[in-house]
């Protein structure tokens, strides 16, 4: 390959990974952190939220939706107790407002409107694709990265595809950090290499799939795509409401029948539309083990007669479903059980190392190297990444330990106020002691976690181990070796800023040298 086109692709990949990266830092930490979802969300519960009869309690809450909303009649949806927390929660799309509303019942049993998104799990999880923005402007936002990532990834590649078997197991140790940091980061980037496409492939039709499809709706299609494509989103096409008022079946009635036609069918939710109309339809949705991507199973049934209407599994499915579908399993790990969930979290943090270390490259590159005074520009860039990356790791954190200490509404105010304060900081203090003292915090934050655990259920995490509650252990024990990591990160950055080459941007003033 020339020269001059070489130049070109790095200089590509360079600037693409500037834009991008720290952004994809978030996603990919915050990404991490959610392919246990719902193993966090019983860490932080106490044990006495299990519910004793789930459907009688599932049921009162729909009786008592229907009777204080009518309107919400037309579409509703219920999740039953189970592993998306021990209290059912209905759903009820408004279509006049556009906004989807949450209803729970409190301990009285009377019916109250609880937030959509919920605690520390929810917003780490959309923090994970919209990096703490607007919801709707971060997710389109995030859409576009991915492109951004999948450029970066094809430059990547085509810049170490020359020396690829020769380096690709090399990590040279030695005093020169920057070969160290290098072969880490072409490592990391080729090993995972598969996963990263995949992740910049389907993050992107996630995010912006619908804007993707714009041009063929309006232009190709005259505005029937959509329509067309209902069969591939819906288990049963939706049927226009007969007017004739018809009461529905009680749930253990309609999940029965639903179990009698995909016994092995483990169900988790139930939706509704139409409800107390002779054409009312539920859709009983579940979990369906049969070695494929996706899992997914459903019976639509009229909500009425209890006639079954259509049934779906994994490997009945069109290709359009199960093109969507497997892109949801694959993004998210939703396969394979705890192997992949373990290999995805593991990736997930490889990929954040990718990009911190993608930023340290490009700073230690423009260093000048003979002079103790360094340029604005790498200052002020390795501000930004130790503000943004070291403050999004120190920000999860706080969001678990507020939303396990305190009320709800405090999970996200602990990120966002721990954030931008680790932001300030690392623009305001020195590089190599924002580093350093960054990390510590990052530590101590992550260490409290087993401690807000113990304090938000009453069990420490060997009590948790000994009485079988293994999520609750497991994310304890997580938190102390990543808290560990972080402490042996924190020393390092010491180490470096002391003993380290003066003229760099990590180097400490000679003044704390002495």
């Amino acid at each position: 390959m020339r020269a001059a086109t070489l130049r070109t692709f790095l200089s590509v990949h360079t600037w693409v990974g500037l834009v991008a990266g720290m952004a994809l830092f978030i996603a990919f930490y915050a990404g991490s952190v959610t392919v246990f979802t719902h193993e966090l969300g019983d860490w932080q519960r106490a044990d006495d939220g299990a519910v004793h009869a789930p459907l009688e309690r599932s049921q009162a809450l729909l009786d008592a939706l229907l009777a204080a909303h009518p309107e919400s009649a037309h579409s509703v949806f219920l999740v039953l107790p189970g592993e998306h927390g021990p209290q059912p929660s209905a759903y009820w799309y408004n279509e006049s407002s556009g906004q989807s509303r949450r209803f729970v019942l409190d301990a009285a049993g009377v019916l109250e409107e609880a937030p959509p998104r919920l605690g520390a799990v929810d917003f780490v999880y959309d923090l994970h694709f919209t990096a703490g923005l607007p919801r709707t402007f971060g997710t389109y936002l995030f859409g576009v990265v991915c492109v951004l990532y999948g450029l970066a990834l094809v430059s990547g590649v085509v810049i170490y595809a020359p020396g690829l078997l020769k380096d690709l197991f090399a990590l040279r140790l030695g005093r020169n950090v920057k070969r160290l940091w290098q072969d880490a980061h072409n490592a990391v980037g080729v090993l995972s290499l598969p996963f990263h496409v995949v992740f910049a492939w389907t993050g992107a039709v996630l995010a912006i799939g619908l804007l993707l499809l714009a041009p063929f709706q309006f232009l190709v299609y005259e505005g029937r795509l959509l329509e067309i494509l209902e069969t591939d989103f819906e288990v049963a096409p939706h049927v226009e409401p007969a007017g004739v008022t018809r009461p529905m079946l009680p749930l253990d009635e309609l999940l029965r029948r639903a179990q009698r036609e995909l016994p092995a069918l483990e169900i988790n939710s139930i939706g509704f539309h139409d409800a107390g109309d002779a054409n009312a339809q539920a859709t009983v949705y579940g979990e369906l083990a049969q070695r494929r991507l996706t899992s997914t199973g459903a019976v639509a049934l009229n909500a009425a007669s209890g006639e079954t209407i259509a049934t779906s599994e994994p490997r009945d499915y069109s290709p359009g479903r199960a093109f969507l579908y497997a892109m949801y399993s694959l993004h998210f790990g939703n396969f394979g059980h705890y192997a992949v969930k373990w290999l995805y979290f593991v990736l997930g943090l490889a990929g954040a190392f990718l990009f911190y270390s993608g930023n340290l490259l490009w700073i230690e590159a423009r260093r000048k190297r003979r002079q103790a005074g360094q340029p604005r520009r790498t200052r002020v860039m390795a501000g930004l990444t130790l503000g943004v990356c070291l403050g999004c790791v120190a920000g999860v954190s706080a969001t678990f330990l507020a939303g396990a200490l305190l009320a709800d509404p405090w999970a996200p105010r602990g990120y966002y106020l721990v954030f931008f304060a680790s932001l300030a900081w690392a623009l305001l203090r020195p590089p190599a002691r924002a580093a350093h003292e960054l990390l510590w915090a990052c530590a101590l934050l992550t260490a409290a976690i087993p401690l807000a655990g113990f304090a938000a259920s009453g069990e420490h995490p060997l009590a948790a181990m000994r009485h079988g509650h293994w999520h609750r252990f497991m994310v304890d024990a997580v938190a102390v070796a990543m808290a560990a990591a972080y402490w042996r990160m924190a020393r390092a950055a010491l180490r470096r800023g002391l003993h380290g080459d003066p003229n760099s941007v990590w180097a400490l003033p000679r003044a704390a040298r002495d």
